[in-house]
């Protein structure tokens, strides 16, 4: 890993959000900046991000929310560089406008009394531990720690998120009804991502580079780095997959030309899994990149975990279908919601 250069605008909301993934963001050379005393890193992690009315939004919020877009990011990007940056600093800008309407949605909502049911919270953060950790609670308390959040912070956090999107739906109460029709077409493009992720399976062929190599004592990372970028060349040239596997791959598939058959997601870091589900079966993957080394993929096959049936989620469903319907008339609300508030982003 070479070039990570962030500007200080970013510096902290950034490297927060590396830290929270779990990515060793070492070695990145850096300019040295202008003597200063240290800050402890606790106090700007608690640190303010935004204001909305008063209402402030903590890094803490913002860097957790970030953290799984940076952690997959890292792991596609080995070298950083421009695209890197641009993405992280597209993630942090619209998480942080998300909070914002949030808040704004927030104010409303207080004026009007709703609650939202403790079992729908608990189903969301169910499913946000399936996504984010495998459905391993441990690590997601684990990652939540790395947040300085406690789960009753982040349940909170989740209520309002739940809050603001019941609110959606009856500030637009009029809109038309969702039909028949648009709930199924809503249903067959959205029915793969409401799976049970927990429940996919893959078979695939892998090349693992460590960062330091036993067999290559003299061999720095960014030299393994270099050699896993060849390899990466040599293979969508059409080179064998197998072969360069026995000659070049550190792991114990290499002797089977690093051939893994219906490995479970959980198994997989949940930025791995992601980057190997989503391309089509047969694509190159990599070198993606954690702390450890570096790794490159062929997916021969996928099977998907299980799909809830139309009926268990119709109600979700409906609920896009006129989240779309009103999405204009609901932009233009937080829009004067906006130019009535007092807003401050904190950089």
């Amino acid at each position: 890993m070479k070039h990570l250069a962030i500007c200080s605008f970013f510096a902290f909301s950034f490297a927060s959000a590396l830290e929270t993934a779990g990515v060793d963001p070492l070695p990145t050379p850096t300019p040295k900046p202008a003597p200063a005393p240290a800050q402890p890193k606790a106090l700007e992690i608690n640190g303010i991000a935004a204001t909305v009315n008063g209402f402030v939004i903590t890094k803490k919020e913002i860097a957790f929310a970030l953290s799984p877009i940076v952690a997959e990011l890292s792991a596609q990007f080995p070298r950083r560089g421009p695209e890197f940056e641009k993405r992280v600093k597209e993630s942090y800008d619209k998480i942080v406008d998300d909070f914002i309407d949030r808040e704004l949605v927030m104010s409303e909502f207080k004026t009007q009394g709703g609650k939202i049911r403790p079992a729908s919270i608990n189903e969301e953060i169910q499913r946000q531990v399936r996504e984010r950790s495998n459905g391993d609670l441990g690590k997601f308390r684990q990652e939540l720690a790395r947040s300085a959040m406690t789960m009753e912070t982040y349940r909170r956090m989740i209520e309002r998120q739940m809050i603001v999107q019941g609110m959606r739906a009856s500030k637009f109460s009029d809109a038309a009804p969702p039909l028949p029709f648009e709930v199924q077409k809503e249903y067959d493009e959205m029915k793969l991502k409401l799976r049970d992720t927990t429940g996919d399976r893959m078979t695939f062929l892998k090349i693992y580079i460590p960062a330091v190599d036993a067999k290559s004592p003299n061999a720095t990372p960014d030299d393994q780095l270099a050699l896993a970028e060849s390899i990466v060349k040599k293979l969508k040239e059409g080179a064998d997959f197998k072969e360069l596997a026995k000659q070049h791959s550190r792991d114990a598939f290499a002797d089977q030309g690093g051939l893994q058959e219906d490995v479970a997601r959980t198994d997989l870091s949940p930025e791995f899994a992601a980057l190997m589900m989503d391309p089509p079966e047969g694509t190159i993957i990599g070198p993606l990149m954690d702390p450890r080394g570096l790794t490159i993929v062929k997916v021969l096959k996928k099977t998907y975990g299980p799909i809830p049936p139309l009926a268990e989620v119709r109600e979700q469903i409906e609920q896009r279908v006129a989240r779309q319907k009103s999405a204009e008339r609901y932009e233009r609300w937080i829009k004067t919601l906006r130019a009535k508030a007092m807003i401050q982003k904190k950089l």
